[in-house]
């Protein structure tokens, strides 16, 4: 059976993909990978060692979507970085991290696997450094108020949320695999994830993919009006650190990148072994959320896992480039170009050895 067309209904590729990635990735996607270096100015990056010791005075601007990062760092005692944060970013969407990094207003961000895949589309030169693997699903879906929708086969012929450069994108492109459906089976409707909730709320969308920590709140005030979840067995399998090239070819931030990784690392193995703790001074304080509500998401978080090796992440990164690029919404390359391996086991050698196996 030749693969499906992906393309949305009633929409030409060319102007989903102009919708969805604003005009200066548009012009990035013009130039595709082959601008990457020019980009970036990162010849030869990669092949240079990293330094034993940041050098005074380097800084980094780090994204911490709410707070995370910060938070963790204080409440299991890892503030002490050996360089400076010039800023803290409430960055959190790819496409949002893409157009920072272009800016140059972001060294460092916390991601899923499809934005770099998605950056390197661009023409936009940027590495991995840092993976902790997801064995759990991070998202489920979200019907509307009032939807008959009660399984994933239900989503034939619906408005579906679609954000082709975020993580929640490529949980919906899985989901409809192993649903058996084609991608023209289904309206995909162009949204950034920020988008989402608005669009279930006013009825725009018939599903949209939620994070587990969106879902309480969002049945709360919909739940008695017909709204439900749907969730899945689907994972997006990567979170993980990334930054442009030209930042890991500056060899002091690079240093500062390496100095950064093992306290991710040992910030997300805190949160996971202090759960009531987490959930009140995060979800219940700087959320809104109630314990209960709470309790609820730590309930399925992941244990973090910090492999020494690469290789599975490179596979899993590989098939999800080729799932969007059969669908032509990207073109097909080798995924080895995403990861700067310089850092590998960084994280996997700062964590006990029930978070690296």
């Amino acid at each position: 059976m030749p693969p499906p067309s992906y393309a949305p209904h009633g929409l030409d590729r060319r102007l989903f993909l102009g919708s969805l990635l604003g005009a200066a990735a548009v012009a990035g996607l013009s130039g595709c990978a082959g601008s990457s270096a020019a980009d970036s100015g990162s010849k030869g990056s990669a092949s240079a060692p990293l330094a034993s010791k940041v050098p005074a005075g380097t800084r980094l601007k780090i994204a911490s979507y709410q707070g995370v990062q910060q938070l963790q760092f204080k409440l299991a005692g890892l503030s002490d970085l050996p360089f400076e944060v010039s800023s803290w970013a409430n960055i959190g969407a790819g496409p949002d991290v893409i157009n920072a990094f272009r800016a140059k207003s972001l060294d460092l961000a916390n991601n899923a696997g499809i934005p770099p895949i998605q950056a390197y589309y661009q023409g936009f030169d940027a590495k991995i450094v840092a993976i902790n693997i997801t064995r759990k699903p991070n998202y489920l879906f979200a019907t509307k108020p009032g939807s008959d929708i009660r399984r994933t086969g239900d989503f034939k012929g619906r408005k579906l949320a679609f954000s082709q450069g975020q993580a929640q994108g490529v949980v919906l492109l899985r989901a409809l695999k192993q649903a058996g459906l084609a991608y023209d089976d289904v309206d995909l409707v162009p949204l950034t994830s920020n988008q989402f909730l608005t669009a279930l709320q006013a009825g725009q969308v018939d599903v949209a993919p939620l994070a587990n920590q969106q879902a309480p709140a969002y049945l709360k005030q919909y739940g008695p009006r017909g709204a439900r979840t749907i969730p899945t067995d689907v994972v997006d399998l990567l979170n993980l650190l990334w930054a442009p090239a030209s930042v890991l070819a500056d060899r002091a931030k690079a240093a500062a990148v390496a100095a950064y990784i093992p306290r991710w690392a040992k910030g997300q193995v805190w949160a996971y072994e202090h759960p009531d703790r987490w959930n009140e001074e995060f979800y219940v304080k700087t959320q809104n959320l109630t314990l209960s509500q709470a309790r609820s998401i730590t309930a399925l978080a992941n244990k973090p896992y910090f492999p020494p090796s690469w290789d599975r992440a490179v596979a899993w990164e590989q098939e999800t480039a080729d799932l969007l690029a059969e669908g032509g919404f990207v073109k097909a390359f080798k995924v080895g170009a995403l990861f700067d391996r310089r850092f590998e086991g960084l994280a996997a050698r700062a964590v006990p050895a029930e978070y690296r196996r």
